[in-house]
């Protein structure tokens, strides 16, 4: 079984976007948990998370770097 502590990540770019795709993700995860959104907000953080995500899949689709297990 591995971690994902233990995983490698290849360059600090895709270690920097993971990372702001992972704080986007939560901060929506703790909010909606907290209290019910406001729709405009609710939208807001979910757009956040989306081009956290887009920019990722885009810098592993230029550079084909990737966790690796």
């Amino acid at each position: 079984m591995c971690s994902a502590t233990r995983l490698a990540i290849r360059c600090a770019e895709h270690a920097r976007l993971e990372s702001e795709f992972i704080e986007a993700r939560d901060r929506m995860r703790g909010l909606v948990r907290l209290r019910k959104l406001e729709p405009g907000e609710e939208r807001q953080l979910a757009v956040r998370v989306a081009m956290a995500i887009a920019r990722l899949k885009e810098h592993v689709a230029e550079h084909g770097c990737e966790r690796q297990g």
